[in-house]
């Protein structure tokens, strides 16, 4: 059998309950390991995109320079700079470093 992962936390009350029963059915043999990725994946918090005037209203609400925001971010100060800018837009891990730091705080990354 293979070990399926347990999410660590839905983002609904009832998603995270519907979760904890499919892992059961899961461990039962009922739910196929497949089927229990797929699960998984539609409990993950979605990535949204942020605007230039967004980025810099979640660093200022953070009390943080450009400078101190990128070296939590592990990126260059000029990468911020274009993003609040609009010149240029966050992906990948950048994107999903901004999305924790919106929903749970710069602390988080520390």
């Amino acid at each position: 059998m293979v070990k399926v992962k347990a999410v660590r936390k839905s983002a609904s009350p009832i998603l995270a309950s519907i979760h904890e029963t499919m892992s059961g059915l899961h461990k039962a043999g009922v739910v196929k390991v497949e089927t229990m990725r797929e699960f998984d994946k539609l409990c993950l918090e979605p990535v949204v995109k942020f605007a230039g005037a967004q980025i810099a209203a979640l660093r200022k609400r953070e009390k943080v320079s450009q400078p101190v925001f990128a070296m939590y971010l592990n990126v260059s100060k000029s990468s911020v700079a274009q993003w609040e800018s609009g010149e240029k837009n966050p992906d990948g891990p950048a994107l999903k470093l901004l999305n924790l730091v919106q929903r749970k705080g710069l602390e988080v990354l520390a």
